[in-house]
């Protein structure tokens, strides 16, 4: 049986808040490589583009796979399809002209690039646009909204799926609202990849970790999940157990003895 280690970005792997030696902590960096070196495969499962990734993980770590804004864009370690969903782009049009006069930011995913409304600080390629009709060619895979407090992202899910419930979903993460196609989510995506990899390794044991609340269709898919003291109260019920960094959830994985029966 093969075990798959599916883990969040932002609070999990990576602390973007952080100093810079402690971003992505060198602990997390080596634990993982220790996993894969076991022929135990790790890979991302994020609200994230797949741009939004490779600037902060290069040279560090080597997913085995991506799981990108909430499971619309799936890929391989070499960035090869394995599943791709899009939002209408009437819908996408239609969020940016409601929520682009409010003053919040907004990201939109085309293909795994990254697109924006203004020019900002960022190591890795971006377009700035100015809608729909300036985005590079290809699915918008997500839409994403970042607020300024936790009020308003609860608030302006709900208004997202209150009004565009037939076309898309919107998942709060923090103060970021992630809308992708009706349908995705974290937890269809590991199980999309459960399913892909099961063609090759038969049975899988899947493993997930997340901070927030969009995870929770990664824990509930998951055969074992886990989360922090700091995660929300109601991720922490939802989770098998509770560590305090990720490189402990990828011990107990890495140490549980597993037999064909589970």
């Amino acid at each position: 049986m093969k075990k798959v280690f599916a883990s969040d970005f932002d609070g999990t792997l990576y602390f973007y808040r952080a100093e810079e030696d402690r971003k992505l902590p060198k602990e997390n960096v080596e634990k993982i490589r220790e996993y894969q070196s076991l022929g135990n495969l790790f890979g991302l499962c994020t609200g994230r583009q797949v741009g939004g990734l490779t600037p902060f993980i290069t040279g560090f770590v080597e997913p085995d796979f991506f799981i990108t804004s909430s499971g619309a864009n799936i890929v391989d370690k070499n960035y090869r399809e394995i599943y791709k969903r899009g939002v209408d782009p009437a819908v996408a049009d239609a969020l940016i002209h409601e929520m682009n006069p409010k003053g919040f930011r907004l990201t939109l995913d085309v293909e795994g690039d990254i697109c924006v409304f203004a020019k900002m600080d960022y190591p890795g390629k971006y377009y700035v646009i100015s809608g729909i009709e300036d985005c590079p060619k290809g699915r918008i895979h997500q839409v994403s909204i970042h607020t300024e407090s936790l009020e308003d992202a609860a608030k302006y899910a709900k208004w997202v799926n209150d009004h565009f419930s037939h076309s898309v979903e919107a998942f709060q993460n923090v103060l970021e609202i992630d809308i992708a196609p009706r349908g995705c989510s974290k937890g269809k995506g590991v199980n999309i990849l459960r399913e892909k990899l099961g063609e090759k390794y038969g049975r899988i044991r899947l493993y997930g970790i997340g901070d927030s609340i969009n995870d929770l269709p990664l824990l509930l898919a998951s055969d074992v999940s886990y989360t922090f003291p700091y995660a929300p109260k109601e991720v922490q019920e939802k989770a098998d157990f509770i560590v305090d960094t990720i490189v402990d959830a990828l011990d107990h994985s890495e140490r549980e003895e597993i037999g064909e029966e589970d």
